[in-house]
């Protein structure tokens, strides 16, 4: 027996991983103040910030959506344990680039989901990312390819395209890097009947 599954974001790239992994959904974007839901919470872990993030986008969509499913999703990317929110021009996105230039980063990508107002799974993964020493030539070179798209990117890349060419290493697995833990998220709707499997 499947379950009316909506996602509670805008984000194209986690619409796009569910419907090429089959699933049937709804999509609601969340209508919540981000920096105001993270105001309070003070030094809290980057990862625990961004599930704190996901659990609010689920609960306000699932407050309109009695019955369904409503999957949650938020990332936050931290150096050095501090939090960086989306750049908002693409001097910010240079800035960031040369500040992450030949350091490690980690995405902390989660997921929760929630139904009739109440939180039933929630989940963190950790992806650890590794930009090579980069030039500032190269660096404006790269965001004039890029252009506009990296700043929809809380890294200021995009690594989907041109943005992997930043990296040297990666540990983490592709789907928390776009920003979706998507196998522990099947796992867990199989395992609430919620898809076929």
């Amino acid at each position: 027996m499947t379950s009316r599954l909506i996602l509670a974001s805008a984000s194209p790239f986690r619409k796009a991983l569910l419907e090429n992994a089959g699933l049937s959904f709804d999509v609601e974007p969340a209508q919540i103040d981000e920096r105001a839901v993270e105001a309070p919470l003070g030094d809290l872990p980057p990862d625990d910030v961004a599930s704190i993030l996901a659990e609010a986008k689920a609960q306000d969509v699932s407050s309109r959506n009695p019955g369904a499913i409503i999957i949650g999703s938020d990332q936050t990317l931290s150096l050095a344990g501090e939090i960086h929110h989306k750049v908002s021009s693409m001097d910010e996105a240079r800035r960031r680039l040369l500040a992450l230039s030949g350091r490690t980063h980690e995405l902390n990508s989660a997921v929760v989901l929630a139904r009739d107002g109440e939180t039933i799974w929630r989940h963190v993964s950790i992806a650890r990312m590794t930009m090579r020493d980069l030039e500032p030539g190269f660096v404006g070179r790269h965001l004039s390819n890029a252009g506009d798209r990296v700043l929809s990117s809380v890294g200021a890349y995009q690594f989907e395209g041109e943005g992997i060419q930043l990296f040297e290493r990666i540990e983490g697995d592709y789907f928390t890097i776009i920003g979706l833990p998507l196998l522990p998220l099947l796992a867990q709707l199989r395992d609430l009947g919620a898809i076929d499997g």
